[in-house]
């Protein structure tokens, strides 16, 4: 059960993500901007970076295989939590998988692209958010759901390794 919602959430935030960015990169040329409200457009941007076009310079050529290692890193991680968590614990294993499909639109982008495909802007009086994506917005949902359940979970998602028994006496 857990790898099924595990699975499922990473499948459809990462299907969901790549249509997305698919249908962008197909309606507007890479920086182009198609305002939608006073607040928010639509916009085509590659960032090479992180988040908040974190290390995004053309100059650098390292931050793929930073990013790259980083999202392996971040799925195995997931894995991890998900073999040893309680099969019960639902709303952790979509927000893991939500998590993990967000990773690997990311991902995916990076090999593709060498760069991730970034399309929601939403400013203010000339200040702009920078510009993001649904797999970003995934991983934050993701990552609340997870830090959310695990606040409010009675006890640890994976065993602590150093506990002392009961009957130990030390």
């Amino acid at each position: 059960m857990r790898w099924r919602l595990l699975g499922g959430a990473a499948l459809l935030v990462l299907i969901l993500d790549q249509a997305a960015k698919w249908k962008i990169a197909s309606f507007l040329a890479p920086w182009d901007v198609f305002p939608l409200t006073d607040f928010f457009n639509l916009v085509h941007v590659r960032n090479r970076g992180a988040a908040f076009g974190f290390l995004n310079s053309p100059d650098i050529s390292w931050q793929f295989w930073l990013f790259g290692a980083a999202a392996f890193l971040a799925l195995g991680i997931i894995c991890l939590v998900a073999d040893k968590a309680d099969e019960k614990e639902k709303p952790l294993f979509c927000g893991l998988g939500a998590i993990a499909g967000g990773a690997l639109g990311n991902l995916l982008d990076r090999i593709r692209f060498r760069a991730v495909i970034d399309f929601l802007d939403l400013h203010y009086d000339g200040w702009h958010w920078p510009a993001f994506n649904l797999a970003d917005v995934a991983i934050c949902a993701g990552a609340f759901i997870t830090a959310l359940f695990l606040l409010r979970s009675r006890r640890p998602p994976l065993p602590r390794p150093y506990a002392r028994s009961q009957g130990s006496g030390r």
